[in-house]
């Protein structure tokens, strides 16, 4: 018997809502490694103060793209920029539906002009995928799946992050002097105790650091060396709990649903994809509720990866993301929740850290947008929440209503639907945090 398709999957449900929309559902946080280390408050402090580890090896799906046609075909299915795509370096693939909305992102890395390595949630890798599968093209791909879904076996990489205001320090004693200078989101191969690792100018939370990738057989051993030498920088290693909080301050959306669901011309991609993926299982909740699963979606634009998207070459969506261009969109903010709200909240009274619903943001009367992610960062004293709202509602000082719980969704009766908790909170930028926004990406 076949395994059942996110079509099937819709079809049965009755609609892509019914399928996905699940009240109270868990946030979701990394495999394999312990939910905390050293608390998961000091570790968020430490990529302030110090230096911190993130074990990126098991919660990713890598997808290796390679062949003689490899880069015309991801150029034909993203937004991204291939003719100035260098060895070594990665980008923030941005893939898009016909429509101009993502299909979700991913890291990809070229390592040699006809091989890229596409990481991140499975879905964007799934899109590549499928489309390789249809065009003809000179291209293969093999993937090795997260850890939640490899049954217990090893992955083929290993992936750690070392960052805060000492990782630089950190990292030039560990290999012995300063790494080769690169630029940001760009690479190095470099050697540790005879094991060559990639050096990958990139972290999650917003501050200076590294991603170092390489083979798991070394794994152990490379991080033996990071955490012995990190005695001396008071490195810390950051759990699950805390890990996910750290995209809050530099702006990341982790989490956009996937542009698919109801579109006559994917039909053929949702008998492609399985019920039981991303795509399939991504649960939606909160309070913003509509009947419209197409009231969901985002465009790379509203996710802040303007900058990252180029016209110049025929791609899906590109007519889409042109005419998006002279259309009013949201913005990606940063929304504080007022610390005096949340005192009075039992939910975030009793270590509260971390929440993907989609939440109403309003202004007034008015419906300003919906949340995508918030968590508590202990460092800034309240919940920071990521949200895309309206231009009108996007100048940094103004004042909002979060409206926070869990709506049990399309078609129940109001005699049925709770209370919900009402949280003033104001706009920021997104990035939140000042590094971040000014001086991050600055030589990218």
């Amino acid at each position: 018997m076949a395994a059942p398709t996110l079509q099937d999957g819709i079809d049965r449900a009755g609609s892509p809502l019914a399928l996905l929309w699940k009240p109270g559902a868990g946030p979701w946080t990394p495999e394999v490694i312990e939910d905390e280390y050293a608390g998961w408050r000091r570790e968020q402090q430490s990529w302030h103060s110090g230096a911190t580890i993130m074990d990126l090896s098991h919660h990713m799906s890598d997808t290796v793209f390679e062949g003689s046609d490899v880069t015309r075909l991801l150029s034909e299915v993203s937004a991204n920029n291939y003719e100035k795509f260098a060895v070594g370096q990665a980008k923030q693939f941005i893939p898009v539906a016909a429509d101009g909305n993502i299909v979700t992102d991913g890291i990809l890395l070229k390592e040699t002009e006809e091989r890229y390595v596409l990481s991140g949630v499975a879905a964007a890798q799934n899109w590549v995928r499928f489309h390789a599968g249809r065009s003809g093209h000179d291209v293969s791909s093999s993937t090795d799946p997260n850890s939640s879904v490899r049954g217990g076996g090893d992955p083929k990489t290993f992936r750690y992050q070392i960052q805060g205001p000492l990782a630089r320090d950190l990292v030039e004693r560990v290999f012995g002097g300063p790494l080769p200078e690169v630029r940001f989101f760009h690479s190095s191969i470099l050697s540790l105790d005879g094991r060559p690792v990639r050096a990958l100018r990139h972290g999650m939370a917003g501050q200076d650091g590294y991603e170092f990738i390489g083979a798991w057989n070394d794994a152990a051993a490379v991080k033996e060396t990071f955490l012995r030498v990190g005695e001396e920088f008071g490195l810390v290693h950051v759990g699950a709990w805390a890990y996910p909080t750290a995209s809050l301050e530099s702006g990341w959306i982790p989490s956009p649903l996937p542009a698919i669901y109801t579109a006559p011309e994917l039909a053929e991609y949702r008998q492609f994809v399985g019920l039981y993926s991303y795509e399939g299982q991504n649960a939606l909740h909160g309070t913003y509720v509509s009947d419209r699963i197409e009231d969901y979606y985002a465009s790379p634009y509203e996710l802040g990866y303007g900058r990252s998207i180029s016209l110049g070459h025929d791609f899906t969506g590109r007519d889409a993301l042109i005419a998006a261009q002279q259309e009013p969109l949201r913005r990606k903010v940063t929304l504080v929740i007022d610390p005096a709200d949340l005192a009075s909240v039992p939910t975030f009274r009793d270590d509260f850290v971390l929440d993907y619903g989609r939440h109403r943001v309003e202004a007034g009367d008015d419906l300003a947008g919906m949340t995508y992610y918030a968590g508590s960062v202990d460092p800034v004293g309240s919940v920071l929440a990521l949200a895309l709202v309206d231009e009108r509602f996007a100048v940094p000082g103004t004042t909002v209503t979060l409206v926070w719980g869990e709506h049990p969704g399309v078609g129940t009766p109001d005699g049925e639907v709770p209370e919900f908790t009402r949280l003033r909170a104001t706009v920021r930028p997104a990035p939140y945090d000042e590094y971040a926004r000014s001086r991050y990406r600055a030589d990218a």
